[in-house]
């Protein structure tokens, strides 16, 4: 592994972790307010009880994405020194604001945490709703910063140097709306379902409290209202991409040849050398009409760029049909939930329903990894775009896979200690059950 390949794994990796708990910071503060919510409406001590059981797995999961985030900020100038140089004076606002969020939540966490004795039930609500606030605004701003890379703006080269310089027009730049749109709303589906999955997990083991199912109703309920919301701020992004990204576009789907009427390639191996994808399914002019809203428009392939100057579609589509296949994964589940809940008009008790939630539970995250892939690794040979290749910003200094190793090591044993510490058991539960996990209420 040479040291260009070993920085981009340490990144990649660190980033993969990162982004895990990062979302489930973005989504759980969300499901806190709308618990603690529900229990003021409804004068119900068990929406609070709900809330208050979220806490420990919050300030943990909160406490480790600052850690990974800060080791990901070294990571940029330690690997990546010409791409700070480069970047640093349109980023640097993005990252800065994103300060001033997290520092927000964290205020109003510990106020929330600590205040079940000397705060009102009220004043605790209203704690909550900064965290979802300022965890949102978090994730806008750093989604920024990537957005930048991808359509970078707000300067001009003058003799190979960006000069004229304007950091408010690289913040708002034209992939940032929609990545940011995208992002926010897949981190509630990812968080939902997730959580949806480790209460379903717990009727299928015979925990069939009411704190159980009111858990599970809520969790599933924010991952199946962010859902849609999800897939339409996706379209949104896939039209933007025809339009600012467009050989993003054609490696996400293996589009080798710039035709009219493009069909739509689904599933399949795309085949550089040949242009082709093998075994795929191939639905005509549809492509052309979700790029551009005409199916007899022309769609730009990989053919219509300079040669080594595209991503390899081999990564970037199979990853973007895993992103898009785990939505539906989701939808199918969560609709066949919510029939039988409207049927029974209850909480459905029903194994193959519980075992569907639980079968969907990773695929939010797994559609947000394979989501931030195509992001990444449909932007390569370029760290920013059009102007700096990623070859060119990584360190000269060596030694770099040794720090890949040790940091992989370093990430798996952090999260081992992470499950170890959530699902620890906390004792007799109100009915009497021994091991009542954290997280499952």
């Amino acid at each position: 592994m040479d040291d260009l390949l070993a920085a981009r794994a340490l990144m990649g990796v660190s980033l993969a972790f990162h982004i895990v708990y990062a979302t489930i910071g973005i989504g759980l503060p969300l499901l806190l307010m709308l618990a603690e919510g529900l229990a003021l409406k409804t004068g119900d001590e068990e929406w609070h009880e709900v809330a208050r059981r979220w806490i420990r797995p919050a300030a943990v999961l909160f406490a480790i994405g600052a850690v990974s985030g800060t080791i990901l900020s070294f990571e940029l100038g330690l690997l990546w020194p010409k791409f700070m140089v480069f970047a640093g004076p349109m980023i640097g606002l993005a990252f800065s604001m994103e300060g001033f969020a997290f520092f927000t939540e964290a205020i109003f966490l510990a106020l929330y945490s600590y205040g079940e004795q000397r705060l009102s039930r009220r004043a605790q609500f209203f704690c909550t709703v900064p965290m979802v606030v300022a965890s949102a605004i978090s994730a806008v701003f750093v989604i920024s910063a990537n957005g930048w890379m991808n359509t970078p703006s707000g300067f001009r080269m003058v003799n190979g140097v960006a000069s004229d310089i304007h950091p408010l027009v690289a913040f708002a730049n034209q992939a940032w709306p929609h990545q940011a749109v995208h992002g926010t709303f897949a981190a509630y589906v990812a968080t939902g379902f997730a959580m949806a999955g480790f209460y379903a997990a717990d009727l299928l083991r015979g925990r069939k409290t009411t704190q159980v199912k009111k858990a599970l109703t809520l969790s599933l309920a924010v991952g199946t209202l962010a859902l849609p919301l999800m897939l339409m701020s996706g379209d949104w992004a896939a039209e933007a991409l025809a339009e600012h990204q467009k050989a993003k576009l054609a490696a996400a789907e293996a589009h080798f040849k710039t035709m009219a009427a493009a069909p739509l390639v689904i599933g399949g191996w795309p085949d550089p050398e040949t242009g082709t994808v093998r075994y795929a399914i191939k639905i005509p002019k549809l492509l052309s009409y979700l790029a551009n809203g005409d199916a007899n428009s022309v769609v730009q392939g990989l053919d219509a760029f300079p040669l080594g100057s595209t991503p390899d579609p081999r990564i970037v589509h199979p990853f973007f049909d895993l992103m898009v296949g785990s939505s539906f994964v989701m939808a199918a589940a969560a609709a066949w939930f919510w029939w039988l809940r409207w049927r029974e008009k209850e909480v459905t008790l029903k194994r193959g329903a519980l075992i569907l939630v639980l079968i969907a539970a990773p695929f939010g995250m797994i559609a947000l990894e394979s989501g931030w892939m195509v992001t990444e690794f449909g932007r390569q040979p370029w760290i920013i775009q059009g102007y700096l290749r990623t070859s060119e910003a990584v360190t000269p200094n060596g030694g770099l896979l040794l720090i890949f190793a040790t940091f992989l090591m370093v990430y798996l044993a952090l999260s081992v200690g992470i499950l170890r510490l959530l699902l620890r058991p906390q004792g007799r539960g109100e009915e009497g059950e021994e091991g009542e996990e954290v997280l499952h209420g």
